[in-house]
């Protein structure tokens, strides 16, 4: 029945040609009862497929994407293990870094891996670790939206055919200069949907996991002689000797205006004994 209602529509919109205007004299489109309906075609292209879809088999989109943190003795060993485990996959390693802080050093890597490898990959990356210090796999179920856009695609591709038929038939430059910005604002909103479906497939056909491994570093202790503790213990004391005057230095105002307030003081003192 919509297959029909949509059919007529075209129809009725292809035979006004020769009826009342679509535009305005100012070069407007106007309200007529065929432009109506192509203003309407979008949502009619839109509810017919997206409304049957459910009904139809539809591939589940699902975004896969893992965590996982662990310790390890041999940094490097283990980094080697898991790129050797991504790339025998058929995936990549889309970021690598990695560092010292106080106490150990770490390596960061998020890879790609194609989703029916995930799991595998998964697992084998985790083979052999006693203890995890974090391990979460979560899943995003996108097959909702990415029907959606698809219909919505579909849709304003439609309408976008039906003003490109309308530009062939403007009589003037204000009729086809109005076409013209309806057909860029169409063809704007094609494209950033286009894009959202692209990300939407890249993340789905390609999952990803972040992963974090470490070694603790520890500091080992050295054992000094007596003699040394010696030297060390003079070298301070000199230095706080040092510290102590160079202090001094920095209160010389202080020190002047003190002496200078002594010196006056007994002058006083000496005048009233007199």
């Amino acid at each position: 029945m919509k297959q029909l209602v949509l059919l007529l529509s075209i129809c009725v919109l292809f035979s006004c040609e020769n009826g009342n205007s679509a535009f305005t004299k100012d070069g407007d489109i106007s309200m007529s009862p065929a432009f109506e309906m192509a203003d309407d075609l979008e949502e009619i292209v839109f509810e017919q497929n997206f409304k049957t879809a459910p009904s139809k088999q539809v591939e589940q989109k699902i975004i896969k994407t893992g965590n996982l943190r662990f310790e390890t003795q041999e940094l490097e060993k283990t980094r080697t293990r898991i790129v050797a485990a991504v790339k025998k996959a058929g995936g990549y390693i889309q970021s690598d870094n990695s560092g010292k802080n106080y106490d150990s050093h770490y390596q960061n890597l998020t890879i790609r891996v194609p989703s029916q490898q995930f799991d595998t990959v998964f697992t084998e990356i985790g083979e052999g670790v006693a203890y995890f210090d974090e391990k979460t796999v979560s899943q995003r179920d996108v097959t909702e939206e990415f029907v959606d856009i698809q219909a919505r695609l579909k849709a304003k591709r439609a309408l976008e055919e039906r003003y490109l038929a309308l530009l062939v038939k403007a009589k003037n430059v204000q009729e086809m200069l109005s076409i013209e910005r309806e057909l860029a604002n169409i063809r704007e909103e094609i494209e950033s949907r286009e894009g959202r479906l692209k990300y939407l497939q890249s993340q789905v056909s390609e999952s990803t996991i972040h992963i974090s491994i470490y070694k603790t570093t520890v500091e080992t202790g050295v054992t000094i002689s007596y003699g040394t503790k010696i030297i060390n213990a003079l070298k301070g004391g000199w230095n706080g000797v040092s510290v102590f005057f160079l202090g001094l230095l920095h209160l010389w105002p202080f020190l002047i205006l003190v002496g200078a307030g002594v010196f006056f003081m007994r002058r006083y003192i000496r005048k009233k004994k007199k």
